[in-house]
């Protein structure tokens, strides 16, 4: 619930934000009794588009902690706090990467790395995860996510999602605006869009948002093969990875919240289309081809 709630908040505040932002700059005033402005809704759609990927990405270093609990390592307090801190300094000094923070939270098997800079970074792993892996696999692991950050694709998945979301928003007025003009009647006086604009927009944002999440959950996918041979580069040999996913494909991993769920180390779904990562099987098959 404590993550449902957050989720809803932070895309409401979001929203709000951008809202007031396209009022203050004109932007939301494509739409005319004299027609479409396609200059401003371009604008509208990419304020709104690259807006929302950009302040998301901005607070998904306090958001990943707040929604998952994790508690960052100040001072390791035990052995194992000891060994994970000193672990990912090596690695990132190996990565060329600033130290990132270093979390462990309470859940199933699972790990992520968020941030908004390659040197402003988290990386995080559940108990579960240290709990049912040995030493090595969990280094296989930390190497994974040091190299998402120092392969960046944090951005480079904030940059494609935004790219995605203007074009789904900018498409989709355009639709609607064509298909409330079709339905006017002959001779009705066009005071600006009808409830036909609003509808219509509503059903082709659903439309071309699913779409989009394809197209962005193709570059997630291939961003876990970049990052998993990463993780061999770091370690110098691929076998501590394909043990740990091996692993992973063995047991329950556990969920993150849903604006977090492309940064874990595993995830997949029953639709591979709309997975932001592949298989265990397939990622291991990549990583023994290398």
């Amino acid at each position: 619930m404590k993550r449902i709630l957050l989720f809803i908040a932070t895309n409401f505040a979001i929203m709000l934000v951008l809202s007031i932002t396209a009022s203050v700059l004109g932007v939301n005033k494509y739409l005319s009794a004299n027609g479409l402005n396609f200059g401003m809704l371009l604008g509208f759609a990419a304020l709104m588009g690259f807006g929302g990927a950009f302040i998301s990405l901005w607070m998904s270093k306090p958001i990943a902690k707040w929604s998952t609990g994790a508690r960052v390592i100040e001072h390791p307090s035990n052995s194992t706090e000891q060994w994970l801190v000193n672990t990912v300094a090596a690695q990132a000094q190996r990565a060329g990467i600033a130290m990132p923070e270093v979390a462990v939270y309470h859940g199933e098997p699972n790990a992520f790395a968020t941030g908004a800079t390659k040197n402003s970074s988290l990386v995080a792993v559940s108990t579960g995860l240290l709990e049912s892996m040995t030493q090595e696999e969990v280094e296989a692991v930390l190497a994974h996510e040091v190299a998402h950050i120092a392969n960046g694709d944090m951005v480079t998945l904030t940059l494609i999602q935004g790219v995605v979301n203007t074009f789904v928003i900018f498409l989709a007025r355009v639709v609607a605006w064509f298909v409330d003009q079709a339905l006017r009647k002959e001779g009705e006086e066009n005071t600006g869009p009808g409830i036909a604009f609003t509808i219509t927009a509503i059903v082709c944002d659903i439309l071309f948002g699913i779409l989009a999440s394809v197209i962005v959950a193709w570059f997630s996918r291939q961003r876990e093969y970049r990052a998993d041979l990463g993780a061999a580069r770091i370690l110098g040999t691929p076998r501590p990875m394909i043990n740990a996913l091996a692993r992973l494909g063995g047991i329950a991993q556990g969920g993150l919240p849903k604006n977090m769920a492309a940064s874990g180390i595993a995830g997949g779904g029953m639709m591979s289309l709309l997975s932001s990562h592949p298989s265990c099987e397939d990622r291991i098959a990549a990583l023994q081809r290398a």
